[in-house]
């Protein structure tokens, strides 16, 4: 198996140095930037399979770096923040954020939180069938990582890609906020259930025609959600 590369943007070079050799025990390949322009230079081209951004940075914070990112790559990334606020978290995840760690943070606690999205990602990669589902004017193609409503495209997130197949894929069946969370986000975080809630919001404000009554994803109070049934189809 090929080493992982980690990308890390922080302006507190102690830290990276601190934190890079962690990660190169770990088994990773480490290359960091200590603002946000160098990090968006690496991230084209150094190419790396996961990014860890801290938002305090000066001329370009993280919330900045991120937005601009996001215009070009779906790498994941995990924003770094002193601040734990829900509103932070919730302008992360609206940026396309994948996880959230607040300082301060254990190295070993963000070594495992990296593994989990980084193996579940290759879990998707390795799962993915040559699979197009289709309902009315919505299609998601698993195999082209492509989601589309009325014949044009859909911008989504990586994890967002992932909460839809994972609905759409067991269309009509109710599928619990706990089991979501760990198909998506793995079993490192049963305890993070507002992800869910998070995340079904900005899917349907995405894909549903009116995302105040939605009819596609659908809640089952209570206890989790269901995808309305669609026509699975074998390219």
């Amino acid at each position: 198996m090929a080493t992982q590369k980690v990308l890390l943007i922080d302006d507190d070079s102690a830290l990276l140095t601190l934190l890079g050799q962690y990660l190169e025990r770990a088994g990773y390949e480490v290359v960091h930037a200590e603002n946000g322009a160098e990090g968006i230079r690496l991230l084209r081209d150094e190419m790396p399979g996961i990014v860890v951004l801290d938002i305090m940075m000066p001329r370009m914070d993280g919330w900045e770096t991120c937005a601009r990112l996001r215009k070009f790559s779906d790498v994941p990334v995990i924003m770094l923040s002193a601040k734990g606020e829900e509103a932070d978290k919730l302008k992360g995840f609206r940026l396309g954020v994948d996880d959230y760690v607040t300082k301060p943070f254990s190295f070993a606690e963000l070594a495992a939180r990296i593994g989990a999205i980084l193996q579940r990602g290759a879990r998707s990669a390795e799962q993915a069938g040559h699979q197009r589902y289709t309902f009315d004017n919505l299609v998601v193609d698993v195999d082209e990582h492509l989601v589309m409503r009325d014949g044009r495209p859909i911008d989504l997130t990586p994890t967002e890609f992932r909460l839809l197949c994972c609905l759409v894929e067991n269309a009509g069946h109710v599928l619990s906020r706990e089991l979501l969370l760990e198909r998506v986000w793995g079993p490192e975080y049963n305890d993070a259930i507002g992800y869910i809630r998070r995340y079904i919001w900005y899917l349907r404000q995405k894909i549903e025609e009116d995302p105040a009554n939605p009819r596609l994803i659908l809640t089952e109070r209570e206890f989790g959600y269901r995808f309305a049934r669609a026509e699975e189809r074998e390219i």
